[in-house]
């Protein structure tokens, strides 16, 4: 198989894993936001404890500079995962998907911001078609719309936006992914923990298992998606990462009963494309570059 195609493949299961996380997210029940988020970077912490030791990566440490970043990266990380997981309990699981997935938009605003990179007319005429997609989910105005879930959601994916950013410029300082997926993991169980000590709700044995579930299938979705980028540039397969919204809305239809409705099935098309569009203009740009 081309590297190409193994790229494609591995992207395409991570959407299908974190597409099952959220699933899973919801299906624990009610439980609070915080205690779903410790249980899932639990996992993932000793899951990139274990990749660490079994591949003996030497671990390069941020400079003094990147110790800031490496602790928003993990501040923004773990408020966008409190965030998601709010919007997943609060809303049909495909529409906090959807807000979720604008952080590839959001990226290129703090691109712009924290890392001067140039904001091309296209970019932005993309990340404006990519906003009027999101008020067809969160409908604003709308008689009976969860309208602070909805945003919340929004800010999930902002936060998502600024962490990834973040990754880029440690990684530009030759800062491992393992190494990173350690310290963020870590650092979200630390912020959890007193409210896990003061405020833990009790869990039946199949609530602990579909959080652990959600922990495993998280942490194989950064795992596969590392998987991906080692296969092929962003460039050429980033695009198929939405179909994480095509798995999680199945998945909610048959094991919740979810339905999402007509708007957000057009805010859905409207993100997607602008999405698409912004992959072919990429692939065009390096096409010229090479």
């Amino acid at each position: 198989m081309k590297p190409k195609y193994k790229g494609i493949l591995f992207i395409i299961i991570s959407a299908f894993s974190f597409a099952c996380m959220n699933v899973f997210v919801r299906m624990s029940g009610d439980l609070p936001v915080i205690q779903k988020a410790f249980f899932r970077n639990l996992i993932a912490f000793f899951i990139a404890c274990g990749i660490l030791m079994k591949n003996r990566e030497k671990i390069v440490f941020p400079k003094c500079r990147g110790w800031i970043d490496l602790m928003a990266r993990s501040f923004f990380g773990t408020a966008g995962i409190f965030a998601n997981f709010y919007a997943v309990d609060n809303l049909v699981v495909s529409d906090a998907s959807i807000l979720n997935k604008l952080s590839p938009f959001f990226v290129i605003l703090f691109s712009y911001i924290l890392l001067k990179e140039k904001m091309k007319p296209f970019q932005v005429f993309c990340v404006f078609m990519a906003f009027v997609g999101t008020l067809f989910v969160i409908k604003p105005g709308a008689s009976g719309m969860p309208l602070i879930p909805s945003l919340v959601g929004l800010f999930s994916g902002l936060c998502a936006g600024i962490a990834y950013t973040c990754v880029r410029k440690l990684g530009l300082q030759g800062v491992s992914g393992s190494f990173i997926v350690l310290f963020f993991s870590g650092f979200s169980c630390v912020v959890s923990l007193p409210f896990i000590l003061m405020h833990y709700s009790p869990m039946t044995m199949y609530q602990l298992f579909i959080l652990l579930m959600a922990g495993v299938a998280a942490s194989g979705g950064q795992f596969f998606i590392t998987m991906a980028y080692t296969y092929a540039p962003g460039r050429e397969i980033s695009i198929y990462d939405y179909t994480q919204i095509i798995f999680v809305t199945g998945l909610s239809f048959v094991l919740l009963g979810q339905i999402p409705d007509s708007l957000s099935f057009v805010g859905y098309a409207v993100i997607i494309a602008a999405s698409v569009i912004m992959f072919v203009y990429n692939g065009r740009e390096s096409e010229k570059s090479d």
